[in-house]
């Protein structure tokens, strides 16, 4: 009979953004984890994939067999309920990736498509669009981690229209007047920032058809445009002149990402987009059509499978605007509402916190032990994978027992209650998915 738990050997992608060398998570722990991988440490490593995502998929560090094979020919491992529930799980295909990010450089400011969307976008550019699925995911903190995350509340990023003079060649006055007639704010000076800042209502349609076309203007305008805007905007910052007070909070970050993507319209994102800083063990959760970008930090991720991307700024890959301008759903408010706030896992157990999202797909575990401690998880009527992030100890199923030390990658099958044991103070991160 097959083990019900056994260890992962993962993969490692090395994208542009990524931490150089040792400096990067997810290379420290492939070091670990992956048959063969040593560190070059003039090369940037990115993201560690753990799943069946056909582009980068986990194999068995037992005999490198791939996991979605042995999946397949040992389906107890995912249950009866998710076997029902997922149709591409009797193909041995897990529904959620995980991953973990090293992030040196900004990501693209992007966005993930719907289900709908995918399948369409995936039928029409199956070059550019590599599946039909959808992609929620959520990022939960490791380090201190800096992100974009949806947009600003409408008198925030209305009282930055007004006072940035470099977006007034590219937001027409118009639409700025519109955006202000539809909060119920003024255009004129003196603009006391305390009236832009009060708590605002939800968006309504009109709301969002303005933001919409706002953002159109934005990420549609020329590239002389752009650049002569961001270039006059460092050129103020630099010099530290005429910075309004609405302004002070996105000095440095601008100046960072022009530096990263010189001219790049991403740059001017800092005045439409919320920027959230997460602490070690906070999550966000990302719906699909929210627009984001992750800026620095190092994260647990996981998502459903999908490599889906639509990007618009901040990167030197394919920009598709007119997509992502038409799939965003303009949802605004404060940054915070992004924010997933974790909960107990089981009453007893108070080494383990559960970071739930609104999904079917999945969700995550945190187990937090010192050395010596030991704390046992319920049988959970799905597959699971589980990362260790800090220390060292096992994890104890029957009569079975698997020794782990940081960076090792562990598969625990559907049904299976576990013991997790530590013999050095230990972080653990679970994903699973229970139908």
């Amino acid at each position: 009979m097959s083990p019900a738990v056994f260890k992962l050997s993962p993969g490692v992608q090395s994208y542009d953004w990524g931490k150089k060398g040792s400096a990067s998570l997810a290379a420290q722990f492939g070091k670990t984890c992956v048959d063969g991988f040593q560190i070059d440490e003039n090369k940037t490593y990115a993201e560690l994939w753990m799943g069946t995502h056909p582009t980068l998929p986990s194999k068995l560090t037992s005999d490198s067999s791939l996991l979605s094979e042995h999946i397949k020919s040992n389906s107890a491992l995912l249950g009866d309920k998710v076997i029902n529930k997922f149709q591409d799980s009797k193909e041995g295909n897990l529904p959620f990736l995980f991953k973990v990010l090293s992030i040196g450089t900004a990501l693209s400011i992007q966005a993930h498509p719907d289900k709908k969307l995918a399948k369409k976008l995936f039928d029409e550019r199956p070059n550019v669009y590599k599946d039909p699925n959808h992609k929620p995911e959520m990022a939960i903190a490791l380090t201190p981690f800096l992100a974009f995350l949806n947009f600003l509340p409408l008198p925030n990023l209305l009282l930055n229209l007004l006072v940035v003079p470099e977006l007034k060649p590219i937001i027409s006055s118009k639409l700025i007047e519109s955006l202000a007639s539809s909060v119920g704010l003024p255009t004129n000076p003196p603009f006391d920032v305390s009236t832009y800042r009060q708590t605002p209502c939800s968006p309504t349609d009109e709301n969002k058809q303005i933001l919409k076309q706002i953002f159109d203007a934005l990420m549609s305008a020329d590239k002389d445009t752009v650049t002569t805007a961001v270039r006059a905007l460092i050129e103020r910052y630099k010099k530290g002149e005429k910075i309004e007070e609405a302004e002070k909070s996105v000095v440095d970050l601008a100046l960072m990402l022009n530096d990263q993507y010189p001219d790049d319209v991403g740059v001017l994102c800092v005045f439409f987009l919320n920027v959230v800083e997460l602490k070690k063990g906070e999550a966000a959760f990302l719906e699909a059509n929210s627009p984001h970008a992750y800026i620095k930090g190092d994260i647990i991720e996981c998502m459903a499978t999908s490599d889906n991307v639509v990007r618009a700024g901040l990167t030197p890959k394919l920009r598709d605007v007119p997509t992502l301008v038409e799939m965003l759903t303009y949802e605004s408010g404060p940054g915070d509402q992004q924010l997933l706030q974790p909960t107990t896992f089981g009453s007893q157990d108070q080494a383990t916190k559960l970071y739930d999202p609104p999904i079917e797909e999945f969700s995550v575990l945190r187990v937090e032990l010192p050395s010596g401690g030991k704390t046992s998880h319920r049988k959970i009527e799905g597959p699971s994978i589980a990362v260790v992030t800090q220390g060292s100890g096992s994890i104890v199923n029957g009569d079975d027992k698997v020794e782990f030390e940081r960076g090792n990658v562990i598969f625990i099958g559907a049904n299976e209650e576990v013991t997790w044991e530590a013999s050095k103070d230990l972080e653990v991160f679970r994903a699973y998915v229970e139908a």
